[in-house]
């Protein structure tokens, strides 16, 4: 085999893992910048579902798992364990890499001694209101720069070994975050290499997050009690901060964004505590 070309750049050592659900609407595209940074192994882990997401997962990647609909952190897990490359990509369907991303990405990764180093998120949605409120609120909020799995570059030892809790359904990232950094590993949040993470513009996706959020965030207050109890206070504190910047701002266009955001939120957050109370 000849050696690659001064234009053709060696393949990556990388696996990337991508969980979808019906995706169809926005999996080609995540792929086809994916499969332009050339890494070694590309794996979809479907979560049964019922549009085109395994036929155009079909075209880029080398492994199509099912995770028999279990949710994220069983996807990212058994994507991890099926790689084949000692670094791993996760990569959200929702999530658009500009040429040369993952390169970027790897190089500071192995360059400044990360552990797991996630590239910084611009969000972006359609017109729609709703979908204008998300990425508002994620381009103003703190949690812009806090380390989650979107777009995340990690050693496959270190993911395995850590390994998900299957029990959470969201919010997993910030029990993995704290679960990393208590055992003294390097994590960070890239401000050189930026990827686009889309959102959907109805409010049914939006009121989808949220509840999404809640129930993970109660999650943490159920199974780390002493620390996760200042989570309970997260929702009004972000809402206030929101409301009060678009106050400032002379956006009151926001408002309902937020005051619908804190409410959904606590909404998932009782759901999850009050489930996991009468279980016990």
């Amino acid at each position: 085999m000849s050696e690659p070309g001064p234009s053709t750049p060696a393949m990556l050592d990388l696996t990337v893992v991508i969980p979808a659900r019906n995706a169809e609407d926005i999996l080609e595209e995540c792929l086809t910048s994916i499969a332009a940074s050339g890494p070694a192994e590309i794996i979809v882990v479907d979560g049964n579902s019922t549009d085109r997401t395994v036929e155009i997962a079909r075209r880029y990647a080398q492994q199509i798992l099912n995770d028999e609909g279990k949710g994220l952190p069983a996807a990212r897990l058994m994507g991890a364990q099926a790689a084949k490359s000692p670094l791993i990509a996760l990569i959200d369907a929702d999530v658009v890499l500009h040429p040369g991303a993952l390169r970027e990405l790897v190089a500071e990764y192995q360059r400044d001694g990360y552990d797991a180093l996630q590239a910084g998120l611009l969000s972006e949605s359609g017109s729609g209101y709703w979908g204008q409120a998300l990425v508002h609120h994620h381009r103003t909020g703190r949690s812009k720069g806090w380390f989650g799995l979107v777009a995340t570059i990690i050693g496959r030892d270190t993911l395995l070994q850590h390994g998900f809790d299957a029990a959470f359904m969201s919010g997993e990232d910030i029990e993995f975050r704290w679960r990393l950094a208590r055992a003294g590993l390097k994590l960070g949040v890239s401000s050189k290499t930026i990827v686009a993470h889309r959102f959907g513009d109805t409010f049914d996706f939006a009121k989808g997050q949220w509840l999404a959020d809640g129930h993970g965030l109660g999650r943490m207050v159920t199974k780390h009690p002493l620390r996760g109890a200042r989570l309970i206070a997260l929702p009004l504190a972000a809402a206030g901060r929101g409301s009060m910047l678009a106050l400032i701002r002379r956006e009151p266009r926001w408002l309902p964004y937020y005051a619908l955001f804190a409410a959904y939120n606590y909404v998932g957050m009782g759901s999850e505590i009050g489930r996991r109370l009468t279980a016990r």
